[in-house]
């Protein structure tokens, strides 16, 4: 080892340290990146955290560059944004995007890094992976012009989610949350919001991503005849019950996962990974997504954080993680 940097590790329900991490000589090949800064994943990281991760799972569920394994101790992210301090001339000094756990410097082959799209700010970067779940979820609905989309929850993905279905032409969306406060993210990306019992019904297309069964229940309500409804939620080890003995057989409709560990069918054939986080980077040019960000602190208070967003989430939408320089 010829040098060292800091890393977060989970090890334990609801705890988590920050411990060195050796780092070898680079060899050809391979980047060094210093973190400037990191998202948190909080739907997915809050059920690692607490341990809500089904053994079932615990293969499909490995991020890249984990170390570690399920339920701990696990080193465990994947929205890492970076400067590279050593590596080929192209990427010499160059911003990039990595699914890196936290952790302030590491070395990773030049292939897992993507140069930011020119303009695109490093602090806003760390919505990529979001933004890339979005993507593939709308590539898994397959929406038309003209539908209209209902999208409940207005986290992140959701936010996105509405932000990209409203470009469709002759699209009309709709974000759905329980919380009224939810409003001023909508308002901030020119989306009309609702509360569910105010939310428009009869919806050609409906995504769920509140990561609540309530929400889901809301979502299959608002379908409308033979519509489909896109789940976006990932229940760790709950258990989910749904009123399907009402009108969803009388509906026809269609509940679809989505998931973004694998590109959506329809392109999969043209479409790698690499090209779809490159468009995902490229889809956060506007301004405007930087409303999604509304949290920030430390790296060396991350595990303090994690526990304060898995015991009061309300409110939180991406928790940046600052580095320093």
């Amino acid at each position: 080892m010829t040098d060292a940097a800091e890393a977060f590790w989970i090890t334990g329900a609801l705890t988590g340290e920050i411990r060195t991490a050796g780092l070898p000589a680079r060899r050809d090949g391979e980047v060094l990146v210093r973190t400037l800064f990191s998202g948190i994943s909080r739907g997915t990281e809050c059920l690692v955290f607490g341990g809500g991760v089904p053994a079932s799972q615990y293969q499909a569920m490995r991020a890249p560059f984990q170390e570690g394994d399920f339920p701990w101790p696990v080193k465990y992210g994947y929205c890492s944004v970076g400067r590279v301090e050593e590596g080929p001339e192209a990427l010499q000094g160059r911003e990039v995007f990595c699914l890196y756990p936290h952790q302030t410097r590491y070395l990773v082959p030049e292939a897992a890094v993507l140069p930011l799209p020119e303009g695109l700010p490093a602090g806003r970067a760390v919505l990529g992976a979001n933004m890339e779940t979005a993507l593939n979820g709308l590539w898994d609905a397959a929406p038309r012009p003209g539908d209209r989309i209902a999208v409940v929850g207005a986290g992140v993905v959701g936010c996105l989610l509405a932000h990209l279905a409203a470009r469709l032409p002759g699209c009309r969306v709709q974000l759905v949350d329980i919380d009224p406060d939810r409003a001023a993210s909508a308002e901030a990306l020119g989306l009309p919001f609702a509360l569910p019992a105010a939310a428009e019904a009869d919806r050609d297309l409906v995504f769920h991503a509140s990561g609540a069964p309530e929400g889901l229940v809301t979502a299959l309500g608002l379908a409308g005849f033979e519509a489909a409804v896109i789940e976006m939620s990932w229940f760790g080890d709950r258990t989910v019950s749904l009123p399907l003995g009402e009108d969803f057989h009388a509906k026809r409709l269609t509940l679809k996962s989505s998931q973004v560990g694998q590109v959506a069918p329809a392109r999969r054939a043209r479409w790698s990974h690499r090209r779809r986080l490159a468009k995902a980077l490229e889809l956060l040019a506007e301004a405007r997504l930087d409303a999604l960000i509304n949290g920030e602190s430390a790296f060396r208070a991350l595990p303090e954080t994690l526990r304060a967003l898995y015991q009061a989430p309300a409110g939180v939408l991406c928790h940046r993680i600052t580095y320093g320089e």
